[in-house]
């Protein structure tokens, strides 16, 4: 066994270890650190960002959207009615959704660096939906996006490329 596979293990199971615990601790627990998220929340400013964009407007609903799906996860991840069952496919479908954020944003951070196009990303299952601020409407273009984004999966993915004017 090398070093590397040594490493894999052990943060494997240090990160199994902490998914348990994080699944079985108490709820008394788990309620008062969400209390102190939401005041740190309502105490945070809020700054306003003024974008010619339409993309602005998308990531912010999109934003929203998750938040409040984010938000009653989390409240069933503090319920006391629920099963440890019921938490866990609570706490699955919170990691996923992190997930699917992180690629999204790893997808508009490729597209700018390869073709200089700012870009909005929303992924739904095998779904993925783009649209790119460009005065061009180029198949080309569109077509060398979607095999972009396609080299990060393994199975076909339905990859829909819009464009959108300045």
């Amino acid at each position: 066994m090398n070093k590397q596979n040594l490493w894999f293990l052990t943060l494997f199971g240090l990160i199994l270890v902490l998914g348990v615990y994080y699944i079985t601790m108490p709820n008394d627990f788990l309620e008062k650190a969400n209390k102190i998220v939401e005041t740190k929340s309502e105490k945070a400013t809020v700054e306003e960002v003024k974008e010619e964009s339409p993309l602005v407007a998308m990531r912010v609903s999109l934003e929203e959207e998750r938040a409040e799906k984010m938000e009653v996860l989390q409240q069933k991840l503090t319920s006391e009615k629920l099963t440890t069952e019921e938490k866990n496919n609570a706490y699955e479908e919170l990691k996923y959704l992190n997930e699917v954020q992180g690629k999204e944003e790893s997808f508009e951070k490729k597209i700018k660096k390869e073709y200089d196009l700012d870009c909005f990303t929303k992924i739904e299952n095998n779904d993925i939906s783009i649209i790119c601020v460009s005065n061009k409407h180029d198949v080309t273009l569109a077509n060398n996006i979607m095999r972009l984004i396609q080299s990060d999966y393994e199975n076909k993915m339905n990859i829909s490329v819009k464009f959108q004017k300045k």
